[in-house]
């Protein structure tokens, strides 16, 4: 009789983790999640992306529990077709974003915002970067004047987009003022995000994982860059692409084979081994 795995966690970062190098997930990763799945095992995904923009690679593939969303700042139960834990941006939050629109860009002129709440997004100062990534994510948007259009309450997650020069200037004068209760972190070159305080994907990771009563040391999250170190840093058992950075691989336990390859399902594949069970056992993870 085959091994259950009811009392495993298992999260998925999507682009170049689940996805290979041209943004189709192997087969073998559909495959191995059916049957890890198939044998009680919990599978989700874990995305900056809102709930419509990810259901799309979600229903690809036979995930069980509620996906991590906008970077940790959401839980979403496809199932129930709701939002079923939220860590919304605060006061001074929100405050430092209006700052962010009307006094620093009073100087620069060329910061986008978008600011998301559970499936929808208001885009103030829209320009080329947060136009491409509407497009590119089919999120549900309007562009407004002014954050003053924006409501007040159940503010998830704020993206600002600008050119490198600009963002250095703008991650500069964050470092000059106190800290707005917000956590930023560069997704890439030209963006950077905010979420409140203390969240980031780990969190919403562990938050599930409270819910399911499943321990921290089967609980495994596997990703590919640095936008997924907060996330890695919080699982009992960190996992990586095969392609990851040498830093993102000292902090993983487990180092899977190259995305174009499969990791997903070569971590699955070690879990439902047993041999992570054996690790975990003998103090290795």
């Amino acid at each position: 009789m085959d091994r259950t795995f009811e009392n495993w966690l298992v999260v998925s970062d999507i682009d170049g983790t689940l996805k290979n190098k041209i943004r189709r997930i192997p087969s073998i990763n559909v495959e191995t999640i059916k049957k890890f799945t198939e044998l009680g095992g919990n599978f989700t995904l874990a995305s900056g992306r809102t709930q419509s923009s990810l259901g799309r690679n979600y229903n690809r593939i036979t995930p069980n529990q509620p996906a991590v969303v906008l970077n940790g700042a959401g839980l979403y139960d496809f199932n129930q077709g709701k939002m079923i834990w939220r860590s919304t941006i605060g006061k001074k939050g929100r405050d430092f974003v209006k700052y962010i629109s009307t006094e620093f860009d009073d100087i620069f002129k060329s910061v986008d915002i978008g600011i998301y709440f559970d499936d929808y997004v208001y885009i103030v100062h829209s320009g080329l970067l947060s136009k491409t990534t509407m497009r590119f994510d089919k999120a549900h948007f309007e562009y407004v004047k002014s954050v003053d259009r924006v409501p007040e309450e159940g503010w998830m997650k704020v993206i600002f987009w600008a050119l490198p020069a600009t963002m250095m200037k703008l991650q500069s004068r964050i470092l000059t003022m106190e800290n707005p209760d917000a956590n930023f972190m560069p997704s890439s070159a030209v963006t950077l995000e905010m979420l409140q305080k203390d969240t980031h994907k780990g969190v919403g990771i562990m938050k599930l994982a409270d819910m399911l009563g499943i321990e921290k040391s089967h609980v495994a999250a596997i990703g590919d860059y640095y936008n997924d170190w907060d996330m890695l840093g919080t699982v009992g058992l960190p996992a990586c692409a095969g392609q990851a950075p040498s830093s993102i691989k000292r902090i993983c336990k487990f180092n899977a084979c190259h995305c174009n390859k499969g990791c997903v399902a070569d971590l699955l594949n070690y879990i439902m081994s047993g041999k992570a069970d054996e690790d975990i056992k003998n103090g290795r993870i």
